[in-house]
């Protein structure tokens, strides 16, 4: 059970990461990523069914986002529609897309999700599996460990260039960007096809690790990454180092899934999942209000017992 909530929540923390992009670097409210995920998912399972190396179909899956990510930007920097509305469209236009890109693996029209069970001999997690002999779960884990670390420092050295740096102003003043030169237009597009790519990475690699993708795998995922974002800012209230709030948003999408994994290994229905995602995301919501209180309470007693 542990394992099980490590390896997914290792994976889920990049979508996360994709998620935290947008929302909160960018304060662009995207709402394409249910459609990106699914994207990422099925040109990864495509690929492999067409014998394509899985690191490739990976990487390929990552481009796939970036495309879907850059239309999201086009059609509210050059369109002027607003941001929930450009990714809405984007997510309901990928629908299609996604089930057409399904169709090329099996040749039929109207492929709505692919098996990857003939296929687990060539998944990424069997090839770390053959080249080290460590067994499909600890080469889940440690691809998963490996993979959001790489994304982490790569964000963290992005951020801190000269574009990454524009992006992250543009999230906090679009103005005062425009006003000192910058290209914001340009700026949100790079964001939100940077953050569409790490969310179909994800779902590349969530669908060589659960061996099958459908077109419905994506809803409810830009709640788990809301998730994770928030618990793991909570736990991170005092961090100031971009690098550890991004640490923390892997450890929030992590114990997010090994609370989800210890509800499912309770007997909770797998129906009531998403009622469970609602609690979690309201509970770790309130958390900083609560603990705000507390203190406040605590100066009150204090007070009362100075005077």
């Amino acid at each position: 059970m542990l394992l099980s909530g490590l390896c997914q929540g290792f994976i889920w923390a990049i979508l996360s990461l994709g998620v935290y992009i947008s929302y909160r670097m960018l304060d662009f409210a995207d709402l394409s990523c249910e459609g990106t995920i699914t994207t990422g998912a099925s040109v990864a399972a495509m690929l492999i069914w067409r014998g394509c190396n899985p690191f490739l179909a990976a990487l390929l899956a990552f481009i796939a986002g970036c495309l879907a990510g850059t239309i999201t930007g086009l059609l509210h920097t050059k369109l002027k529609i607003p941001p929930i509305l450009a990714g809405i469209l984007t997510m309901i236009s990928l629908y299609s897309i996604n089930i057409h890109i399904m169709n090329l693996a099996t040749g039929k029209e109207g492929t709505s999700n692919l098996s990857l069970l003939n296929y687990k001999d060539q998944t990424v997690y069997a090839a770390i599996d053959r080249l080290l002999g460590i067994g499909k779960t600890n080469a889940s884990l440690l691809l998963g460990l490996v993979i959001a670390a790489a994304v982490i420092a790569l964000l963290y050295w992005f951020f801190g260039t000269e574009i990454g740096c524009a992006i992250r102003a543009t999230g906090t003043n679009e103005k005062m960007c425009r006003a000192q030169g910058i290209n914001t237009d340009v700026t949100k597009i790079i964001g939100l096809a940077a953050s569409n790519g790490f969310i179909a990475l994800s779902g590349a690699l969530l669908s060589q690790y659960q061996s099958y993708t459908d077109v419905g795998m994506g809803v409810g995922s830009i709640v788990i990454g809301l998730a994770s974002i928030i618990i793991g800012e909570t736990l991170f209230a005092r961090a100031k180092h971009f690098a550890v709030r991004l640490l923390g948003i892997v450890v929030g999408a992590v114990l997010y899934r090994i609370v989800v994994a210890f509800v499912i290994f309770s007997g909770m229905p797998s129906t009531d999942l998403k009622l469970m995602t609602a609690v979690v995301v309201a509970v770790a919501l309130s958390l900083p209000i609560l603990k705000n209180r507390l203190a406040l309470n605590a100066k009150k007693k204090n007070a009362k017992k100075a005077g």
